[in-house]
């Protein structure tokens, strides 16, 4: 059935669009089985990372039109229904989130893309805005993640102008973490995720919360948050294990409790 396929490798989720008849665009439905794949990874206390993917080559070629008609009338209404759980579902996934973008990530799939925690890139892969081609302005939280990644005007360039941006130009701005050749995208993201996986999780999460408030804080607001997360977390199993481990001289053993 087309959707979100869902695989184990040891402590590591993948997660794969599984719609490469339309390079994995957008729908209602794609969207909801992937809100509800990352319940299931969230619920699953021996994943420990993630790995979302898109299969075919692509990974997601944006929004499939022939289903925009689904999102009714009132589009923001349709939008916040049956894509925002999905987003919302990435940005708070209780594991890292590692992004692999094979082939395009265009419109609303390179704002996907840019949702979780790390992007590994094939060197395939392109990103584009596409939006302005077509008159329209970036959606689905374009406009606030990309000028964070690369900079205000790197990203006005980029939804401008609708060029696209080369896995090796992604990286040297600062979208992505490493190119690798298309037949080791798989394998290398999921070597990511495993190091990941062995870190404290627990505590990895919670520092992407911290980056993630802190868009919206005073210095002296986030100085007294990361202390008070920092309280709350130094209880914590991973933390004493930390700790001990410094203290005995020797690697700890993390298990994201």
């Amino acid at each position: 059935m087309p959707g979100v396929k869902r695989e184990r490798d040891g402590s590591v989720g993948v997660l794969t669009l599984d719609e490469p008849e339309t390079l994995n665009a957008m729908t209602p439905d794609l969207l909801g089985d992937l809100a509800a794949a990352i319940g299931e990874i969230n619920a699953d206390p021996q994943v420990r990372a993630l790995v979302l993917t898109g299969a075919g080559h692509g990974f997601c070629s944006g929004q499939n039109l022939k289903a925009a008609q689904i999102l009714g009338d009132d589009i923001a209404a349709g939008v916040m229904k049956y894509y925002w759980p999905a987003f919302k579902a990435m940005r708070e996934c209780r594991v890292p989130v590692v992004v692999a973008v094979n082939g395009v990530a265009a419109g609303g799939g390179f704002s996907l893309a840019m949702a979780g925690d790390m992007i590994v890139a094939a060197r395939s892969a392109r990103f584009i805005q596409v939006f302005s081609r077509i008159a329209l302005v970036p959606d689905l939280g374009s406009t606030w993640m990309l000028p964070r990644l690369v900079g205000r005007q790197r990203a006005l360039e980029l939804m401008m102008t609708n060029e696209p941006l080369t896995a090796e130009q992604a990286k040297e701005w600062g979208l992505v973490r490493e190119v690798l050749d298309d037949t080791l995208l798989r394998d290398g993201a999921i070597a990511l995720a495993r190091k990941l996986a062995a870190g404290p999780t627990r505590a990895l999460v919670a520092t992407r919360r911290l980056i993630d408030d802190s868009e919206h804080a005073s210095y002296e607001d986030q100085f007294r948050r990361e202390i008070e997360t920092q309280a709350d977390i130094r209880l914590s199993a991973d933390a004493v294990e930390g700790r001990t481990a410094f203290l005995e001289k020797r690697a700890a053993v993390f298990t994201g409790r």
